[in-house]
């Protein structure tokens, strides 16, 4: 039976995420150190939950109506200021800090109700409190730690490294002969290794790393990589101008001289001929062809290329399947690995990857918080066999391994592969009834961007697009104008959760419409 919204119901135990066999050992090592009743624990780490319950939603439907108002005191007493940056007390908005969040809302400490339309910038793509997040705490109790480390990879982080892999490779769920065929690949364009880190910036990183590691040596001793001597070119997608800061792949020093920032660090690089960073602009093929003629002979080398699928960091801009696929073609003619980073689109697409929608064999993926569901700090790449290049401290962090933040993601996983007809209807719903908005009001808006849940609208002035966002923040509706960068286009961004029902969706337009009309 579906629920009235659609969503096909989910129920599962902690036995059926990670093994009856692992959760009796389990129950039986805290019965040991703690004494607790070792039939209460077992039957604890049997028992289904279910991870959207029908009267969850009705609740949260029930509650649309107070989205924008005051539903308690706001919090009493003298503000707190913290000890932050300059620019982080800057951008810093209190008032919208979460008091309280249940679903799709969130209560700020000024008392208001707000709808999370941009999912708390990707982190919560399942809502806050999330129900299936239950077996966490079931987790917790059998004493699972999450603490662990590198050399200590637990059975939770491992059957997730599987899980990957096989989604990944758009493997059936029980195809396990597939799965140890694609293992055992040492095919470039076959993602077959996952590294377990902490962010996307540390992802992303790790990808970079194992690019270089083809030009430079990580270690002192080691045989001469393969392109020794040449100077790497690194393309990332440039903005429409050709300039380098539309991309976004992390905080890193050198993914943040990839998007312009450094420069003189960067022009100091390439002058030393260490390394070079090649913009491409959004879909544009003829830039593809002259960077590879230009930079893929002599001297230089192609090293990899970067990109995401959807540029939340440049006005949400779609960068189409025939254009990826050409540099892909490029690419592999070429021997350079490709970098899709899904940090933005992941678990977002019903596929969990939205490479695989545009037909793409990517050397790198980086994925990041969205599969933990903003429960905890996880990313991970995923990536070829034949660039396990690295050794044991060329790309780790000592938290990387957490055993409950693997299994945040085999529960989000759990629902949203359970999910991806209903989630990937809503979407198309949305995106559609954005593109009827966007037509309807043609004077203001040129473009809607982006793909389903993430979609963006462009106006032709940037106050505008700075009215209608506050505007809706006023009403209670989480959007931004993408308004920190100086050359992005005018933009206001949005990034429904998966769990948004069309009654979500109709209310998000109707607020729309009230803004357009201020």
């Amino acid at each position: 039976m579906l629920f009235r919204s659609g969503f096909q119901p989910v129920t599962a135990s902690l036995a059926d995420l990670i093994g009856v066999e692992h959760v009796t050992v389990a129950a039986a090592a805290r019965t040991f150190l703690t004494g607790e009743d070792l039939d209460t624990l077992r039957q604890l780490a049997q028992e289904p939950v279910e991870f959207l319950p029908a009267a969850f939603l009705e609740r949260q439907e029930a509650l649309l109506d107070r989205v924008g108002t005051r539903v308690v005191p706001p919090a009493s007493g003298s503000p707190v200021r913290g000890a932050s940056t300059v620019m982080f007390n800057a951008a810093t908005k209190s008032a919208q800090s979460p008091v309280s969040a249940v679903g799709w809302f969130r209560v700020g400490e000024d008392g208001r109700l707000r709808l999370i339309s941009k999912s708390e910038h990707y982190h919560a793509p399942l809502g806050h409190g999330f129900p299936g997040y239950a077996l966490l705490e079931r987790a917790r109790r059998l004493g699972i730690p999450n603490a662990t480390h590198n050399n200590t990879r637990g059975q939770i982080t491992r059957l997730l490294e599987e899980e990957l892999v096989r989604v990944g490779n758009g493997l059936a769920a029980d195809d396990r002969t597939g799965l140890d065929r694609v293992l055992a690949a040492n095919d470039p364009y076959v993602v077959n290794r996952v590294l377990n880190l902490e962010t996307g910036s540390l992802a992303c990183e790790a990808a970079l790393k194992m690019i270089l590691a083809r030009f430079y040596a990580v270690e002192p001793g080691g045989a001469a990589p393969r392109y020794h001597g040449r100077t790497p070119v690194l393309l990332v997608m440039g903005n429409d101008d050709g300039e380098l800061q539309a991309n976004y792949h992390g905080t890193t020093i050198l993914a943040q001289t990839m998007r312009g920032m450094w420069p003189a660090l960067l022009a100091k690089l390439d002058a030393a001929g260490i390394c070079r960073v090649c913009p491409i602009r959004p879909n544009n093929t003829a830039d593809l062809e002259a960077a590879f003629a230009r930079w893929d002979r002599g001297a230089t080398k192609v090293a990899g290329f970067f990109h995401e699928i959807v540029m939340m960091n440049y006005g949400g801009r779609l960068l189409t399947p025939e254009f990826l696929q050409r540099a892909y073609a490029l690419c592999r003619a070429h021997d350079v690995p490709t970098v899709c980073d899904e940090i933005q689109s992941c678990l977002w697409h019903p596929d969990l990857f939205m490479f695989r929608e545009w037909g793409l064999t990517p050397t790198f993926v980086a994925v990041g918080k969205g599969f933990p569901g903003g429960e905890y700090p996880a990313s991970r790449l995923l990536f070829s066999a034949a660039m396990d290049s690295l050794p044991l401290f060329g790309a780790l962090v000592t938290n990387g391994q957490e055993e409950l933040a693997s299994l945040a993601y085999l529960i989000t996983m759990r629902w949203a592969q359970a999910n991806a007809a209903v989630t990937r209807t809503v979407g198309d719903y949305y995106e559609a009834r954005l593109r009827e908005f966007g037509a309807a009001h043609a004077a203001q808006i040129t473009a809607i961007e982006g793909r389903r849940h993430m979609t963006t609208l462009y106006f032709r002035d940037l106050n505008a697009a700075k009215r209608f966002a506050g505007h809706l923040n006023d009403r209670g509706l989480d959007a931004s104008a993408q308004v920190y960068k100086a050359d992005c286009p005018p933009v206001v961004l949005t990034k429904i959760p998966l769990i948004s029902t069309p009654v979500v969706v109709d209310f998000i337009l109707d607020r729309m419409n009230e803004a357009i009309g201020a």
